[in-house]
């Protein structure tokens, strides 16, 4: 008798836990943790422009790179020395990047509302047309960390050279909360 009472009270405790961890899920701080993902301190612009400009609750980004864990940016051409699994990785890389530059200036990443706009870029030889999917590493990642509000307008291109051979660069439109 005693174990039929204890049952539904663990389902109980089980569903609350359940809920909680959904609760804490839709905070872009937590996920960031739960993928092991730590931003970095951006550094400062080497010439007359800057990471991040707010423009009433909007904040335009600047064009990022793909910087790998030891603070090198990736380099190549896809479809020559960077193949489309790495270039996807790239683009990921690169949101990472991003996320960085905007909670340096924000201060917390719960006050995004929603991604609003991307423009992705992708240095590639002439012959590869996989633009759109290259950059899908990058809109995935938006959605891991905001969920719905991080599907966003987008547009990728291919060119024939990024800056310092990186291949793949991309400026976004954050909106914030009021």
């Amino acid at each position: 008798m005693k174990n039929l009472f204890l049952i539904p009270m663990m389902m109980v405790l089980l569903l609350a836990q359940s809920a909680d961890a959904q609760v804490k899920s839709t905070d872009p701080e937590v996920r960031l943790k739960e993928m092991g993902i730590t931003l970095k301190t951006p550094a400062k612009p080497t010439a007359n422009f800057l990471l991040a400009v707010r423009v009433g609750n909007l904040v335009y980004l600047s064009g990022h790179g793909p910087v790998k864990a030891d603070g090198e940016y990736m380099k190549g051409k896809v479809g020559d020395q960077v193949d489309f699994d790495q270039a996807k990785e790239a683009a990921r890389l690169t949101g990472i990047s991003l996320l960085s530059a905007l909670k340096a200036e924000i201060g917390d990443l719960n006050k995004v509302k929603r991604i609003v706009k991307v423009l992705g870029m992708v240095n590639a030889v002439p012959t590869f047309d996989r633009h759109s999917q290259v950059i899908n590493g990058f809109s995935d990642f938006m959605v891991e960390v905001f969920g719905e509000n991080g599907k966003h307008a987008r547009s990728a291109i291919g060119l024939g050279s990024l800056p310092m051979g990186i291949p793949v660069e991309i400026e976004m439109i954050v909106e914030l909360k009021e």
